[in-house]
């Protein structure tokens, strides 16, 4: 039996969120082909699409990483067998390792008869975060694994909660072709913040998700501002100003670094509006001759689906 997978690309953070908020997108994402095999444990055969800086090794694979986690976890006496589509920049900030870890472990579930949830599988999905990041952060897997926009509650114990969307929302996403590490943009943080900025983005926090949950675009356009991670990491996109005001001129709910970058992403009200919006941000980069890709993109609801 073989199971062939599509897990999707992330925002975390959403400006105001850090670490506890994320949705998914619909393009771009990973693809795993899974299926079982008389060895115990993973072999990961190919990763397709020539992103030879990946390991091929699967215990330095986030998708090797998290099916083994799951493996052990069903104490399996079986084992799995794994290609990996890599259809997705790398360093992004688009959730690159979440997606080939999501895609991974849910192909795997599914070999398996679905014995977890797939809400039960993010744990293992983590595991894959922490040995690519240093960090078991949740805010790329679990929009991965679940769809829709995602709360992280508590990471101990592990409290996810699915906010139910009341309107449709639309993402123009500008990806530079530069990569910035995670662990990198983690160090530039600082240990402390100033009480006035933790209550400013406390209330943008809660009022972005009063905003999905009463459909209400104004209050989230009020809420999508980052007074914590985005001063200090947006010195590491170049232009980053200058696209920000280009999709905010244009229509934009708000604008912001998705993940640690160098991706930027804008919310938007419709597809149309999101085109003109994304239209905006490339054209700064091809004003100063720099490269960079579009993703245009309703949030995704569904999360992975099987090919």
């Amino acid at each position: 039996m073989t199971v062939h997978v599509f897990a999707p690309a992330t925002v975390a953070n959403v400006a105001c969120g850090f670490d506890i908020f994320g949705f998914a997108l619909e393009t771009p994402g990973d693809e795993i082909i899974a299926h079982l095999q008389e060895e115990q444990g993973v072999t990961l055969h190919n990763i397709v699409e020539g992103k030879t800086s990946l390991p091929i090794d699967p215990s330095k694979n986030t998708a090797g990483i998290s099916v083994q986690s799951f493996l052990n976890h069903i104490r399996s006496t079986q084992g799995v067998a794994l290609t990996l589509h890599k259809k997705m920049p790398i360093g992004s900030g688009l959730g690159s390792s979440a997606a080939s870890a999501a895609a991974a472990v849910f192909a795997v579930n599914h070999l398996f008869g679905t014995p977890l949830s797939t809400k039960e599988l993010i744990p293992f999905a983590m595991e894959a975060e922490k040995a690519a990041c240093g960090t078991a952060h949740a805010d790329n897997v679990a929009p991965a694994l679940l769809g829709g926009f995602v709360l992280i509650r508590s990471y101990h114990p592990l409290d996810i909660i699915q906010i139910p969307l009341s309107l449709s929302l639309y993402c123009a996403v500008l990806h530079p072709k530069i990569m910035i590490q995670t662990s990198m943009a983690r160090k530039l943080l600082q240990k402390q913040v100033a009480l006035s900025a933790l209550v400013q983005q406390s209330g943008n926090a809660a009022g972005l998700i009063a905003g999905l949950l009463q459909g209400d675009h104004a209050l989230i356009s009020r809420c999508l501002e980052d007074v914590i991670a985005e001063p200090v990491r947006s010195a590491l996109i170049p232009h980053f100003a200058l696209v920000k005001t280009k999709a905010l001129q244009t229509g934009a709910l708000g604008c912001s670094i998705s993940g640690s970058g160098p991706a930027i992403f804008a919310l938007t009200t419709s597809h149309t509006l999101a085109h003109q919006v994304g239209k905006a941000m490339h054209d700064v980069y091809m004003e100063h001759h720099l490269d960079a890709e579009l993703f245009i993109s309703k949030i995704n609801t569904q999360g992975p689906s099987i090919l």
